[in-house]
């Protein structure tokens, strides 16, 4: 098999993704790099994408495995060869589909890791003094708002990298955001949030826009027009806020905040409909992940408590065996004295 017919494949795949499928550029080159991935597995078996079998892909899941790839990376992985097969048979390049009966690797029980609230109320209250301070940098109050806007709204690291000044709206206390495959949502957000964002884009972003505007070869109108600027005066990059995280919290990262946003308000009593707006999860069942999250919490809380819990119940034995131990100890009572009264 000539393996360099997998290139003008691939390359029709990416305009299927782009064009058809609307799908943004960091969308389609997670796709192609799985689908590059796959194809070089084939190329060790000396087979191309177009004559796959269930076989080859079995043995790719298998391979993954073996190489340490968590259950969670192969199942998306999975999900990318049968969007692309899907494709191929719409376009009848190719007669049957080789992931048809593959049974995906048990992603859902990997349960999303999130911070406890007291991390997250430490974060947040080291970046308030930060920003508050009488010397307080734009860099602070920035760096502040970022932080309280992972939380307050789940958003994405991309989400937040692409926001535009015209995407928030103070008086009406909420921001819009554009999520996967280009799609708009409405993000509500709390009055912390919302008291951090007006002071950056008031004291701190006027002094970072006018870096950008001294600069020579000003950027582009909608990179000018971004909420979040570095101290260069350009838009900030995914791996500039991942880094702005891990150095408020080494356990942290932009998407532990979005876990531990829908985990919080899951635990609070929030309803998953409301969560999976939020978030802007197409499919319910990737919001019902966070009840698995509450339960856990539930049941400490269950132990903690109630009368027959665990925690409860050794309290109580602990009581039983002191007022044992108290009735069988001989009284210091004279009256009680046989000697003395007789």
């Amino acid at each position: 098999m000539d393996a360099t017919a997998n290139s003008p494949l691939l390359k029709d795949f990416q305009t299927y993704l782009r064009v058809e499928r609307g799908l943004r550029p960091l969308t389609c080159e997670a796709y192609l790099s799985d689908m590059r991935t796959f194809a070089e597995f084939l190329e060790t078996r000396h087979g191309v994408l177009l004559s796959a079998t269930q076989q080859d892909v079995s043995a790719f899941l298998e391979h993954l495995r073996n190489h340490g790839i968590d259950s969670r990376s192969s199942a998306r992985k999975l999900s990318c060869l049968r969007g692309f097969y899907k494709w191929l048979l719409l376009d009848r390049r190719i007669h049957h589909d080789p992931t048809l009966n593959i049974e995906s690797p048990k992603a859902w029980k990997v349960l999303p890791k999130s911070l406890a609230e007291p991390e997250v109320a430490e974060m947040l209250e080291r970046a308030a003094m930060a920003a508050t301070h009488p010397q307080a940098r734009a860099t602070a109050l920035r760096d502040r708002a970022i932080l309280e806007l992972l939380y307050a709204g789940g958003l994405r690291v991309s989400e937040v990298t692409a926001l535009s000044t015209s995407d928030l709206a103070l008086d009406a206390g909420r921001v819009q955001v554009r999520g996967k495959g280009d799609k708009e949502r409405i993000v509500p957000l709390g009055r912390v949030a919302l008291e951090a964002l007006e002071a950056y884009l008031n004291e701190g972003r006027p002094h970072l826009a006018r870096i950008s505007s001294s600069r020579k070869g000003t950027p582009a109108r909608h990179d000018s027009a971004r909420m979040f600027l570095s101290l260069r005066g350009m838009p900030l990059t995914r791996q500039w806020v991942w880094h702005l995280v891990k150095l408020a919290n080494n356990n942290a990262s932009p998407h532990t905040m979005r876990h531990s946003c829908a985990t919080h308000m899951v635990e609070h009593g929030a309803d998953l409909r409301s969560v999976q707006l939020m978030l802007g999860h197409s499919d319910i069942s990737t919001t019902q992940i966070y009840t698995h999250l509450a339960l856990s919490r539930l049941k400490a809380v269950h132990r903690e408590h109630h009368p027959r819990g665990a925690r409860r119940k050794l309290e109580q034995d602990t009581i039983q065996g002191t007022n044992k131990d108290l009735d069988t100890q001989p009284s210091s009572d004279p009256a009680s004295d046989p000697e003395v009264t007789a």
